[in-house]
């Protein structure tokens, strides 16, 4: 297993253009109930690389990512690394742990440098018995999580091959990260291992896939830009 390397947090007050900037999950919120969490909450930033919380550490809080994206993984006995999803601007991570007060189920390293919004553990349960929109929230923010999860579970164990894994994800990234204004393309900073990681085969077996779309007219690929050129061909490589 990789050793993972404890993040120091620097916590500072979110100030913005002359004024504390709310993260967007909260702004739904009643005006009493974003004053409180306002007077618990910390953001900071963090470089690439930065492990916020490790598998089987004693949960501390969540967090939420304001910019940038999250990593999270498990990991096996043999160091075998499964990455179950990218979070992103506007998610929360942690939740689960943090409410049930059991130990963290995944490890979560910052991918490039992110902005995050921090919320203690006893802050976060606090909030959740003080206020009914409060708890509802975090409620929610659990049922979504679990749907995301068997989703994601549903498409790896589901699959019949590595080929239909790769098209599920690239469709599955496309739909989260695609640009509206041209359609068909996303940013996709990923390493060939890290897709590996997601769908549960070899760094090997990725690029060989990877170069036969490519050669296909399925795809194409210019640094971090992917382009999905051929949707429907994608789309039939997937079992019904």
């Amino acid at each position: 297993m990789a050793a993972h390397v404890a993040v120091q947090e620097t916590h500072r007050s979110p100030y913005i253009g002359g004024a504390f900037a709310e993260p967007a999950m909260f702004t739904s919120l009643p005006p009493k109930v974003q004053q409180a969490v306002e007077s618990v909450k910390f953001t900071t930033t963090y470089p690439n690389g930065a492990v916020l919380f490790v598998e089987g550490q004693t949960a501390r809080g969540i967090y939420i990512v304001e910019s940038g994206r999250v990593k999270l993984s498990v990991c096996a006995r043999d160091g075998k690394t499964l990455i179950l999803r990218l979070a992103e601007e506007g998610e929360v991570i942690g939740v689960g742990s943090a409410v049930s007060e059991r130990t963290c189920e995944t490890t979560a390293e910052t991918q490039g440098p992110c902005e995050l919004t921090f919320i203690r553990q006893n802050d976060l349960l606090r909030l959740m018995r003080q206020f009914n929109e409060f708890a509802i929230m975090m409620a929610e923010h659990l049922s979504n999580e679990y749907a995301s999860t068997c989703q994601e579970i549903r498409s790896l164990i589901l699959s019949d091959s590595a080929t239909e894994k790769l098209a599920r994800l690239l469709l599955g990234l496309l739909a989260k990260n695609g640009d509206a204004r041209q359609p068909g393309r996303m940013k996709l900073a990923m390493t060939h291992e890290e897709i590996a990681q997601m769908i549960g085969t070899s760094r090997e077996t990725v690029t060989r896939l990877l170069a036969t779309f490519k050669k296909k007219q399925f795809i194409q690929q210019n640094g971090a830009t992917l382009l999905v050129r051929n949707r429907p061909a994608l789309e039939s490589l997937i079992s019904a």
